[in-house]
């Protein structure tokens, strides 16, 4: 025998308020029925759409008596659905919720994938409608995501917002969410945004008022028809990098010149970013220099260009993962896991039970770990061949500084390598410079010494020394 057909069930919404708000479908399907059934006699428009029911001969009844019942939410829930599973089951019954059916429904979501009853769902506007046309939002736009107050915490953990939270219901779900925001923004090294409460939308005594986030939980009594809305938070590291990898792949696959390009292709923008970041971060210490106390008029705008050049250089690095992604090499996720890793690795002293007391000493011993972890026999096999010759000079010296051999330095004093009249470890005589471009080498590997020893950038120093006099040239003319 064919299996019977399931009772129906019609779920219709009450509406965001009271009666007014109720549309001529909820008002057809309540005159109609044999029994209609409240979730809760607490809502504005659930007595007059009750008296319109009786009017029409109709039985009445609500679900309120779970609440008092049960010993969870998650439970009263479950009553409600046998209660109404066997309700359809005797006779036509009508359905009503707060709101509309499909938005914050937990009864519904349950009755919709149980095969004991059909659903017939008719819609009404719920508190969303009211809410954004009382904030001046359009969610799709702002990107607003909607969160139960009790699930706040873990929901919402993490993500910048904005959030609608509703089911702000009771004075603890408001302090909850209160206290997570707060957590939240202070790991994040940011002030809380003032919150936006929403008391009773559509109603007479409609509050929407924004409030200091301290004061939230002190505002207003809360019940079943107060949310809230939480502005966009302070964007999280974790969402921007999934932004942005997310942008990449679309770039890759809709940009015909993102789509052409290679590692080999892309090479020469990684490096003039790179030079273009430098200068960036160059120019704050300058204007730092000049006026610690960060009062400098250009200092603004000059960290904004910092911050500006170190995107377009993340850029390519997100790029260049991107096409090893292609590639099933290894993914951004990949590079971030990685370089966090060797960090931890690397820094013994501050992650393991090594001691450092000094900026040297933890120098010298990342160049060790990294000869004992790359098992390397050369110890400047690494060093990028095409760093400019005085960046290079001056790694070469700080690896030699952290080799167990003593070297002299070409300033003359103890340090990273030896100077041209210098023997080496083993009493060797050194190579001497047989020609002015050998001679004008050794005393710049020298001044490189030099300026380790004195704890300063050489190819800092050069550019800007460079840069003054073109200043002053300029001057001049």
């Amino acid at each position: 025998m064919p299996e019977a057909t399931p009772p129906e069930l019609v779920v219709v919404g009450l509406g965001p308020a009271d009666g007014r708000w109720l549309p001529p479908a909820v008002r057809e399907e309540a005159a109609r029925c044999a029994l209609l059934v409240l979730r809760t006699e607490r809502h504005p428009s659930a007595a007059e759409l009750a008296a319109l029911a009786r009017a029409e001969g109709a039985q009445v009844r609500s679900l309120d008596q779970h609440y008092e019942t049960a010993g969870t939410l998650e439970e009263a829930y479950r009553a409600m659905v046998e209660d109404l599973v066997a309700e359809a089951a005797r006779q036509p019954t009508c359905y009503a919720v707060p709101g509309s059916p499909l938005v914050a429904e937990a009864t519904v979501r349950a009755l919709r994938v149980d095969p004991r009853v059909r659903l017939q769902l008719v819609a009404a506007p719920s508190f969303l409608d009211l809410a954004w046309a009382a904030l001046g939002v359009d969610p799709l736009e702002a990107g607003v995501r909607l969160v139960d107050a009790g699930d706040f915490a873990v929901e919402a953990a993490g993500q910048p917002g904005p959030f609608l939270v509703g089911q702000c219901d009771q004075p603890e779900l408001l302090s909850a969410v209160k206290l997570a925001v707060a957590e939240w923004c202070e790991l994040a090294g940011v002030e809380p945004p003032d919150g936006v409460l929403l008391h009773h939308l559509g109603l007479p005594d409609q509050l929407v008022v924004s409030v200091p986030w301290p004061e939230l939980d002190r505002s207003v009594e809360p019940d079943h028809l107060t949310s809230l809305y939480v502005p966009r938070l302070a964007p999280t590291v974790s969402s921007e990098a999934a932004r942005l990898e997310e942008l990449v792949r679309e770039l890759r696959t809709r940009c015909p010149w993102d789509r052409e390009q290679t590692h080999g292709s892309l090479a020469p923008h990684l490096l003039e970013e790179a030079y273009e970041a430098l200068e960036a971060v160059e120019a704050v210490a300058r204007l730092l220099a000049e006026d610690p106390a960060e009062d400098h008029p250009d200092l603004p705008a000059a960290v904004d260009h910092l911050e500006e050049e170190l995107g377009d250089l993340v850029f390519q690095v997100a790029l260049h993962s991107r096409l090893a992604a292609e590639r099933g090499w290894f993914t951004w996720a990949d590079v971030l896991r990685r370089v966090h890793d060797k960090l931890v690795r690397r820094h013994p002293h501050v992650f393991g039970s090594e001691t450092a007391s000094s900026a040297e000493e933890v120098a010298a011993g990342w160049e060790r770990r990294k000869l004992t972890e790359e098992g390397r026999s050369d110890p400047f096999a690494g060093i990028p061949s095409a760093l400019p010759a005085l960046a290079q000079a001056a790694k070469v010296l700080r690896r030699a500084a952290a080799l167990p051999e003593a070297w002299a330095s070409p300033h003359g004093g103890p340090g990273s390598a030896p100077g041209p009249d210098a023997p080496g470890p083993s009493g060797a005589e050194p190579a001497r410079a047989a020609d002015p471009a050998g001679a004008v080498g050794e005393a710049l590997l020298s001044l490189v010494a030099l300026a380790g020893q004195l704890g300063v950038d050489p190819e800092a120093a050069l550019r800007a020394a460079t840069a003054r006099f073109r200043h002053q040239v300029e001057r001049s003319r």
